[in-house]
C-alpha cells in the first residue's frame, strides 16, 4: 500500500494538512479499495497549527513520529505560518532520504522554501505563493521559479502554489496513481473542479505602479476613458509632452510602456467587470477599449494566463 507521510511541522497551516489527508482518504474511499495510508507525522503528538499570516490559533494530532515517514511512498510538506526558516535537521535529512529512496516529495504553498533548503528543486521547475515570491526567488536562485503555474512536478519534486492550489497537486498526484477516474471522482465528491484552467497570475493582487507627479492626473484620465480608442499621442497630448519625452518620462516613473501599462489596466477592469456584473464579454471587450473580442481574449490570456469566461466562473459563483 502507498504510504503518504503529511509532516505537521510546528506552526503548519491546517487548510494544507487537511487538504492532503482529504483527498488521499477520500481517493481510497471513493476507489472502494485502499490504496494509501495516510499518516500524520511530527516531532510531537500536537503540533500547534496557524494560518499562513497568523500566529497559532489551534494545534492538530500528530498521530506518528518523523520515523514513520522513512518508509513513505509521498512526503507531503504543507505550509507554516510562523516563519520561512530553514527546517530542522531531522526534516532535512527525512526529506532528502525520501528523493534517495524514489520516494516523491511535494510541498504545498510555502511549504517550498523547507524543501528548497534542502537543495532537491535546484535546476528543477517549482511554484510558491505568489505573495512570497520575491522572497523564494532571492534566497533560492538554482530554483527555476515559475510564479504563474498552479503546481510543478520534475523527477519526484512537486510543488503547489498558494493554498487551495493544494488541493489541484494532490488530485494530480492521485490521477497519476490511480487513474483519472478515481481522480475524478475525487474531484467532484470534494465539489470542485479536477482541472483548474490558468494559474497564480489570475489571483495576483493589483499593485497600482508609481504615479510620478507629472503623471498622475494623465493616468486617473485614461483610467477613466478606457472605452476610447487611446493611444501614445492622445497620452503625450494630455499631458502636454512630445510622445518620445512622455514614453521617456513614464518608463522612467511608472517602470514600463505606455502600451504596456494601458493594456494591463484595460485587462484589470475587464477582471473587476467579470467579478460584479453580468455584462456579455463581447460588451466588457468595449466596456475597456478593445475593438474586437478575439483581441480581447488574446491580451487577457497573456495577462491571466485564462479565459474570460473561465475567469467568471472562477471568481463568479460559476456564471458563464
Amino acid at each position: 500500500m502507498h504510504r503518504v507521510a503529511v509532516l505537521a511541522q510546528d506552526d503548519v497551516v491546517g487548510i494544507e494538512l487537511a487538504t492532503a489527508v482529504q483527498v488521499f482518504e477520500i481517493a481510497n474511499f471513493k476507489r472502494g479499495a485502499p490504496a494509501y495510508r495516510v499518516g500524520v507525522v511530527g516531532s510531537r503528538e500536537w503540533a500547534p497549527s496557524a494560518a499562513l499570516t497568523g500566529p497559532p490559533s489551534f494545534s492538530v494530532r500528530a498521530e506518528h513520529d518523523w520515523s514513520w515517514a522513512d518508509g513513505a511512498d509521498t512526503v507531503v510538506v504543507p505550509a507554516t505560518g510562523g516563519s520561512l526558516d530553514p527546517p530542522p535537521a531531522r526534516v532535512r535529512d527525512l526529506l532528502l532520504a525520501a528523493h534517495e529512496r524514489g520516494a516523491r516529495v511535494a510541498s504545498l504553498c510555502v511549504g517550498a522554501f523547507t524543501v528548497a533548503a534542502t537543495g532537491l528543486m535546484d535546476g528543477r521547475p517549482a511554484t510558491t505563493h505568489w505573495h512570497f515570491a520575491d522572497e523564494f526567488a532571492r534566497r533560492f536562485p538554482a530554483v527555476r521559479l515559475e510564479t504563474d503555474r498552479l503546481f510543478t512536478g520534475q523527477d519526484g519534486v512537486y510543488s503547489a502554489a498558494g493554498v487551495t492550489a493544494a488541493l489541484d497537486l494532490c488530485l494530480h498526484l492521485v490521477e497519476l496513481d490511480l487513474g483519472a477516474g478515481v481522480a475524478a471522482a475525487t474531484a467532484r465528491y470534494l465539489v470542485a473542479p479536477m482541472r483548474r484552467e490558468g494559474g497564480q497570475s489570475q489571483f495576483i493582487d493589483y499593485t497600482p505602479p508609481a504615479r510620478p507627479d507629472e503623471l498622475a492626473a494623465t493616468l486617473r484620465w485614461a483610467e477613466e476613458h478606457l472605452a476610447e480608442d487611446l493611444t501614445l499621442a492622445d497620452l503625450a497630448r494630455h499631458a502636454a509632452m512630445s510622445p518620445r519625452t512622455f514614453s521617456r518620462r513614464f518608463a522612467a516613473g511608472v517602470g514600463t510602456t505606455p502600451v504596456h501599462w494601458l493594456l494591463r489596466t484595460r485587462v484589470r477592469r475587464a477582471k473587476e467587470l467579470l467579478e460584479v456584473t453580468d455584462l456579455p464579454v463581447d460588451r466588457i471587450a468595449r466596456e475597456v477599449g478593445f475593438r474586437s473580442p478575439s483581441t480581447f481574449r488574446h491580451h487577457f490570456g497573456r495577462f491571466t494566463r485564462t479565459t474570460p469566461r473561465e475567469y467568471r466562473r472562477s471568481f463568479s459563483g460559476g456564471r458563464g
